[in-house]
């Protein structure tokens, strides 16, 4: 939440000339619902699964640019269906005062994992929770504040071509 999943995922796919997807973008259309009206009607146990549904489909398709959710590697089942495809998994990873600064500025308190009373301290117990499951990505590139997109991509793809994952178009 917040690292640039998608407005990285989107120029990285340009870069290497296939298609971009957005895993939430997915689960709305297939769930006929925003994700904060999946969370209130169903919680996020019924969300998560959904999202796993549609990612495992998504890896269907062929050779794309996936920007998953920020829980989406959390599920054991996504990552077995991720790595099964053979897909290679970049990790955006930023500081604390980055994230939050990002998803605030983007309407951050509609996010339902941050509508508590202390969207810092909540954001703070998932990176605490999720960081050392999202070491396990193939590649970790840092997000700075404040810094082009660009400059992310080329990173992402420097380190992809080190492990012969990638070579931009």
């Amino acid at each position: 939440m917040g690292a640039g999943k998608t407005s990285v995922g989107r120029r990285l796919a340009a870069r290497l000339a296939t298609p971009f997807v957005d895993s939430d973008e997915e689960v709305v259309r297939a769930a006929r619902m925003t994700i904060p009206e999946i969370f209130a009607q169903y919680g996020e146990p019924e969300f998560r699964d959904g999202e796993r549904r549609v990612i495992s489909r998504l890896l269907e398709r062929g050779p794309q640019v996936i920007a998953t959710g920020g829980g989406a590697w959390m599920n054991d089942l996504t990552r077995a269906a991720i790595r099964e495809r053979g897909a290679s998994v970049c990790w955006l990873r930023a500081e604390l005062d980055t994230l939050l600064g990002r998803v605030m500025k983007k309407g951050g308190a509609t996010r339902p994992l941050l509508a508590t009373g202390d969207p810092r301290k909540t954001l703070a117990d998932l990176m605490a929770a999720r960081y050392p499951v999202y070491a396990h990505a193939d590649v970790t590139v840092d997000s700075h504040a404040g810094e082009r997109h660009e400059a992310v991509v080329a990173r992402i793809l420097e380190a992809l071509a080190a492990r012969g994952d990638a070579k931009p178009a």
